[in-house]
Parts: structure tokens; sequence; C-alpha cells
């Protein structure tokens, strides 16, 4: 049997859009639609409207269309079983419940089916094996030292642990877990669904007794009270390498939560965050900081006792340094966590403490030094000098 043209059926061209060729396959369906017809009219309408909604279902398909386009229906054997187009290949049930008799939607919804039409594997998914934990986040503040030099933490997190009473079967000690009696242990079930006299398919569904394991418990365990699991406070060991900045996560494995029926356990992630110092400045690997040194100091050079994150150390000042000279302290800055080897350097940026009070002979000992130089000084005027000022 021949087939029609996909784009004569809905009264389209092959430049339609995707809102174009749903607003003619709505228009078409609603023309052709069986339960609009004159009774004698039914078997004929019925036909129309299989078509039409076959080839909605190939133009809707942007991969499928451009196989059509450039192959016709040739390109499409197979896409459909044996039989061509059936309506358990139409896919698009919940964008046009107004259409399907109007109630399409509620009739499937009124059988549990949540998108799992026709075994297509779209619903909730049956969970009878064992599953892996889930992963635990924690946030853990350190200070800048900790993060530069690395520590030993003890965090405290809020976790699943596996029942001790029923050891993570969920039910009684004594009892056992019973072959749901709904769904024959598959976790499923099945139903036909109809629409205008057609078989839809058979959907597969979650049993709502055992909600998916197969299994049900009639005695759960008093402790956990048949979750398998229960919620604990735990206190962990975590290692801070060296090297460590704000955000980064921290990997603990199997410190998570258990897993469900014998699954492994989840991770803890721990989220580093770094509090600031009052010295200390960090940029990449390396620390930044900044002292004073005094005036003589600056001019005869000296040697002065320098913070680091690994204790003081002493720094070489060399005659004449000026005030913001910034001088490199290799290997004294943060080690580099992601390579592991190698350190970057400490930054000491010098700035000179002028003096605000001096005495007398400090004042006249400076002006004689000024005056070496060339430098003149302001001299500081007496009240004689002020009064015959007033006078001239």
């Amino acid at each position: 049997m021949a087939k029609h043209d996909y784009y004569e059926t809905l009264g389209i061209n092959k430049a339609a859009t995707p809102d174009e060729i749903k607003k003619a396959y709505r228009k078409s369906a609603l023309r052709y639609h069986p339960d609009r017809v004159a009774p004698e009219k039914k078997k004929e309408s019925e036909e129309k409207f299989k078509e039409i909604s076959e080839a909605y279902e190939i133009l809707s398909d942007s991969n499928k269309k451009a196989t059509y386009d450039q192959f016709g229906h040739d390109g499409l054997k197979g896409a459909f079983g044996r039989g061509g187009f059936g309506w358990q290949d139409f896919t698009h049930y919940g964008d046009f419940e107004d259409i399907f008799s109007g109630h399409l939607g509620d009739l499937l919804r009124g059988f549990g089916i949540n998108g799992d039409l026709f075994g297509t594997g779209r619903g909730r998914s049956r969970r009878t094996g064992p599953r892996r934990g889930r992963n635990v986040e924690y946030e853990l503040e350190i200070e800048f030292t900790e993060a530069a030099l690395g520590a030993e933490k003890s965090v405290e997190i809020s976790r699943y642990d596996t029942c001790s009473t029923c050891k993570g079967s969920g039910a009684k000690p004594g009892e056992k877990q019973k072959k749901c009696s709904y769904c024959n242990g598959n976790g499923k079930v099945q139903q036909e669904i109809k629409v205008m006299g057609h078989s839809l398919g058979i959907t597969m569904s979650t049993c709502p007794k055992c909600y998916g394991e197969g299994n049900i418990i009639d005695k759960p365990c008093p402790k956990c009270t048949g979750k398998g699991r229960i919620e604990i406070a735990k206190k962990i060991k975590v290692k801070v390498p060296a090297g460590v900045d704000n955000g980064i996560r921290l990997r603990v494995s199997h410190e998570g939560d258990a897993g469900e029926k014998g699954g492994p356990r989840g991770d803890l992630y721990v989220v580093i965050y770094v509090k600031e110092h009052s010295f200390f400045k960090r940029h990449n690997n390396d620390i930044y900081c900044g002292i004073k040194i005094s005036f003589t100091q600056a001019v005869f050079g000296a040697e002065v006792s320098v913070p680091t994150v690994d204790g003081k150390v002493k720094m070489k000042i060399p005659q004449g340094t000026q005030s913001g000279k910034v001088f490199r302290l290799r290997g004294k800055g943060v080690p580099d966590l992601l390579s592991g080897y190698g350190k970057g350097d400490q930054l000491v940026r010098v700035s000179v403490d002028v003096p605000q009070r001096l005495t007398e002979e400090q004042k006249r000992l400076l002006k004689e030094f000024a005056g070496t130089l060339g430098e003149k000084t302001p001299q500081k005027k007496g009240l004689m000098d002020k009064v015959k000022k007033a006078f001239k």
C-alpha cells in the first residue's frame, strides 16, 4: 500500500517550523477525531486520524524528519514495527491530552502511569539490588597557617550507618522480607490501555505496594523502622594537606552514607575555607607581608627578624634601603598542592619608620647631618624674633 506524503497529510511544506508542524497536527487531529464525526464515518476517520498521527511522529522528530527529507519513506524502514506505525509508537500523548478524547491524561494517571508508556523505561525503575550510599559534604574553616603547613582536623558529621539490629535488612530480627504478592516480586505491574477502541499497548508502572522493590517487610525493625539505616553523629579525622586554599574539596573515601542492601558507602567531601590572617596575605603560592625598619637601619643596614609560617627568620637589610623595597625569602611560601613538590616564596615589603618625637640633642645632630648634605632645615623662631618682626 502506497504511503501518502507526510507534508501533504498535514497540509504543510518542508520549510514548516516545529510550532507550525504542531499547529497543523492539532488542526487535523481535531478535524478527524473519531468522536467528532458521524457514526457512519467513524472507521474512515479513525484511519485518517492514525495517518496524521504517524506523519506528526516523523516530522516532529528532527532526526527522522531529516532522514525522510533525504530518502523518503524508504529511509524510515524499521522506524516502526513490522506492521508499520501503531499507537504504541506515538510518543506525544502528553502534549495532546485534550485531543485524545479530552480525558486521556486522567485515564493514564488513573492507572498510575507517569511517562512509562509501553515499557519505554522512562518511569521509575525497579531498585532491588545494592545501592551506593550518598556522598556527604562538610564545610571546614581552618587557620591561615594550617592551610600553609597542613594539619589534621577532627570533624563531626551527620550520616547514615547500617542498622546494627537488622544488619541493613529492615526486617525485625528473626523475620525476613517476603516477595510482593501484588507484582509477584517484579517491582512493576502491567496493564493494557485502550483508547477509542484501539489498544495503546502494555504499560509498565511501579508497583504501588512494594514501590518497585519486589519485596515487602511485614514486621519492620523497631530500631530503624524498616529503613535498614539510622542517622548518627560521627567524628572523623581529616588530613588537610599543605597548600590548600579556599574552595578546595578534600575527598575522604568511604566516609559518607552507608549503602543500601550491602551497597558501598559514599564518600565525605570536606570543603575548605581559610581564615584571613592579620599579618600574612596569600597570592597563589606566594605569601606577602610588610615590616617596619628604623631610619638608622635603612641607612646603615641591619639584620632583622621576620615572621614566616615556619617561624621567625633573619633577613639582611642592605645599607641605603629605600622605603617600599621588597625582599624575597625563597621557599618560605606555600607548597604547590597540584604538583606535590616545590614551594612559593615570601615577599617582604619594608617601610622606614620615621620617628615622631626627638630630643633636642637628636634634633641638633640631625640638623648637622642635613647640613653636611647641603640641606637647609627649618629654624624654630623664639619670642624675641617674633617681636622684632612685628616692629619692622
